[in-house]
C-alpha cells in the first residue's frame, strides 16, 4: 500500500514485519521433527510426532495402544503410518480393536484405516479403507474396476471396545463387526487384485486436506478414541502379524498418545488460558488479552492481537505509554493517528 512517498505492507494473517517476513514458524520453537504451526502472529503450536509429547514435543512417551484425537482445530488429523503391507494382492485378512472417544464421534465421517493410491479419483486407483459413517462402519476397496462397499448395522453404543474382523478374497470381501452377522460383497468389473503400493495409514493421514485420498474413502475426519490390536495376514499358512517393520512399529505418526493418558494433567495454564489436547499435542488456549506457552504474557496495546487494535496508521509506528499508546509518524504525515497528510 503506497501513499505518495511512504510505502507500508498490510501482512496477511499470522506474519508480521515491515516486508511481512517474519512467521512465528520460521524460528520453529518445536523440536524431534515436530509440525510447527502459527496458533497467533506471536505464538506457535508444537503438533507432536509420534512417540513425543509436551508443549515442544520433547517429552519421550511410550505408546502400546494409540489414541488417536481427530482433526484438531487446525485442520491436520492425527495418524500413524505403517511400511506397505507386502502380498495384499489377492487375498488379506484383518482384525482390530477400537474405543471411541464418545458416542458423537461414532456419527461423524472418521477414517479407521486406509492405503492406496494418491490421486484424484479416476478409476485406477486401487485403495482399501475402513471407516465409521453416522454410527456404523463402512469397509470399501477398488480393485482398479470400482469400488465395493460393506457396511454393517448400527453401532451398539453400550459396548466400550468394538471388535472388527473384515477379509477379501480375490473380488469377494466380507466383514464381521462386534456379534453382528457376517456381511459380504464383490466388487464389480473383471480385475482381482489389490495393487496399492502406499503406506499403511491407521486413524487418519499425513496429507493437510482428505481430497488427496481417491473420491471413495474421503472421510472428513481422522478418528477419534483408540485403535489397537491391529493385525493382517495375507496368506493362510501364515499367522497373523502387526503391520510395520520392523513388526508393530510405525514409520511416523503426528498427535497420537496413549489411550487413557492426558498430556493435560501435566501442564497449568495461567490466566484462566484453557489447556486444550489432541492426541499428545498439547498447547494454552489464552483468553484475550494473554499469549506465551502457559498464557503468562500480557498483550501489549501496540501488538496486533490486541483487542481492540491500536489505530496508527500509514506505516506509523505504535510505541507503547503507561496507559494508552502514541504513533509515532513517518514523514509527510501527522494527526493523533498519522491519519493526516
Amino acid at each position: 500500500v503506497s501513499d505518495e512517498e511512504n510505502w507500508y505492507c498490510e501482512c496477511p494473517k499470522l506474519f508480521t514485519g515491515k516486508l511481512c517476513q517474519f512467521a512465528t514458524c520460521d524460528e520453529n520453537p518445536c523440536g524431534n521433527g515436530a509440525t510447527c504451526f502459527p496458533k497467533s502472529r506471536r505464538d506457535a503450536v508444537c503438533l507432536c510426532p509420534y512417540g513425543r509429547s509436551g508443549i515442544l514435543c520433547s517429552d519421550a512417551i511410550n505408546i502400546t495402544q494409540p489414541s488417536f484425537s481427530g482433526t484438531d482445530v487446525f485442520g491436520y488429523t492425527s495418524f500413524l503410518a505403517y511400511s506397505t503391507i507386502p502380498n495384499i494382492t489377492f487375498y488379506y485378512e484383518f482384525r482390530l480393536k477400537f474405543q471411541l472417544a464418545n458416542h458423537y464421534s461414532a456419527l461423524q465421517d472418521n477414517l479407521i484405516f486406509f492405503t492406496g493410491q494418491k490421486g484424484q479419483g479416476l478409476n485406477g486407483d486401487d485403495f482399501l479403507e475402513l471407516g465409521l459413517r453416522n454410527g456404523r462402519v463402512v469397509y470399501s476397496y477398488n480393485l482398479g474396476s470400482g469400488t465395493t462397499t460393506i457396511i454393517s448395522k448400527p453401532l451398539d453404543l453400550t459396548l466400550n471396545i468394538h471388535v472388527i474382523h473384515l477379509g477379501r478374497s480375490l473380488q469377494k470381501g466380507w466383514m464381521k463387526v462386534d456379534d453382528q452377522k457376517n456381511k459380504t460383497g464383490t466388487s464389480p468389473g473383471r480385475l482381482v487384485g489389490l495393487n496399492v503400493f502406499s503406506q499403511f495409514y491407521l486413524g487418519g493421514y499425513r496429507e493437510y486436506t482428505p481430497e488427496l485420498l481417491p473420491k471413495g474413502p474421503r472421510f472428513k475426519n481422522g478418528f477419534q478414541g483408540c485403535i489397537f490390536d491391529v493385525q493382517v495376514h495375507t496368506s493362510l499358512n501364515q499367522g497373523f502379524k502387526s503391520p510395520g517393520t520392523p513388526e508393530g512399529h510405525p514409520n511416523s505418526g503426528r498427535s497420537v498418545g496413549q489411550c487413557k493418558d492426558s498430556p493435560c494433567s501435566l501442564i497449568k495454564c495461567r490466566n484462566g488460558g484453557k489447556c486444550i489436547e489432541t492426541g499428545s499435542t498439547v498447547y494454552c488456549d489464552c483468553l484475550t488479552g494473554w499469549k506465551g506457552a502457559f498464557c503468562t504474557e500480557t498483550v501489549s496495546v501496540c501488538e496486533p492481537e490486541h483487542d481492540p487494535p491500536h489505530l496508527c496508521q500509514q506505516g506509523s509506528t505504535c510505541v507503547p505509554l503507561p496507559n494508552g499508546y502514541t504513533c509515532h509518524c513517518p514523514l509527510g504525515t501527522t494527526g493523533t493517528y498519522c491519519e493526516q497528510g
